[in-house]
């Protein structure tokens, strides 16, 4: 079979690819950086010729609403009308668990709007929605941190492993359009900082955590909102198992330079 993944030379966009390829498919890789911009529609029609399935694995970095309202819904747009034209039979969203339950986060609101466009589209979907991902906390982190330390929320998350995520859109691109897929979470829920503790242990880094809702998150995501809700699918990766593969890697540089 032949799909196509926006996204492609992201986290979840390379980890899809390789499960696609792994399973003996046609994988078309859609990324501006390979020549394919979803922002002006250049490539995309190149790309598209005799795909049957687009996995949306993009993501923005926009912070401010109306920004990322824009990004997501210039680039679906660009995604869905090239797709009617290549013939494409099946569109599969990847979105986040919970967005309809949280307001007043931007990166939400665009992905709102993407998936309106897509409900509403000419191309038959299903939509993904997803938990945060096993490595979320250390992207946050990442964002924040300033002069060795970083603030961030103590969010109740339910995280699922990247991989298995990727194992699901594989699967799920190959088959008939669902419409709204069943929420996919992982095995157990952590909370946010010390999931972003014990990733930064893991990986050697130096970060005083400061919990705060004044930062990215605010307290309407606190309690259950970002749970997911019955009758969810549950990968099997635990936030543990995970976590040992990043000690693994970590540990690895030191074992080709002959450190123990």
């Amino acid at each position: 079979m032949r799909i196509a993944v926006a996204g492609a030379t992201g986290n979840i966009g390379a980890l899809t690819v390789a499960a696609l390829e792994q399973a003996g498919h046609h994988v078309v890789r859609i990324s501006r950086s390979l020549g394919v911009d979803l922002t002006t529609g250049d490539g995309l029609d190149a790309a598209l010729a005799g795909v049957e399935a687009v996995v949306d694995a993009t993501s923005c970095t926009a912070t401010d609403r109306d920004e990322a309202v824009a990004y997501f819904g210039v680039t679906t747009r660009n995604l869905l009308t090239a797709e009617k034209w290549a013939g494409v039979r099946h569109h599969v969203l990847l979105s986040i668990a919970g967005i309809e339950r949280v307001e007043g986060n931007a990166h939400y609101a665009g992905k709102r709007e993407q998936e309106r466009l897509v409900t509403e589209g000419p191309v038959q979907w299903t939509i993904v929605p997803a938990t945060q991902f096993h490595d979320f906390a250390a992207m946050v982190t990442n964002w924040t941190e300033q002069d060795g330390a970083a603030a961030i929320a103590p969010l109740l998350v339910q995280p699922i492993a990247p991989a298995d995520v990727a194992d699901i859109l594989a699967e799920i691109a190959t088959a008939a359009p669902q419409g709204r897929y069943r929420e996919v979470a992982g095995p157990e829920p952590q909370d946010l900082v010390d999931m972003a503790r014990r990733t930064n242990d893991a990986r050697g880094r130096a970060v005083k955590l400061v919990p705060t809702w004044s930062s990215l998150f605010g307290p309407a995501m606190a309690g259950d909102v970002l749970l997911p809700r019955t009758g969810a699918r549950i990968a099997p990766t635990t936030f543990d198992e995970w976590l040992a593969k990043q000690q693994i890697a970590s540990a690895e540089p030191e074992r080709q330079l002959g450190y123990r």
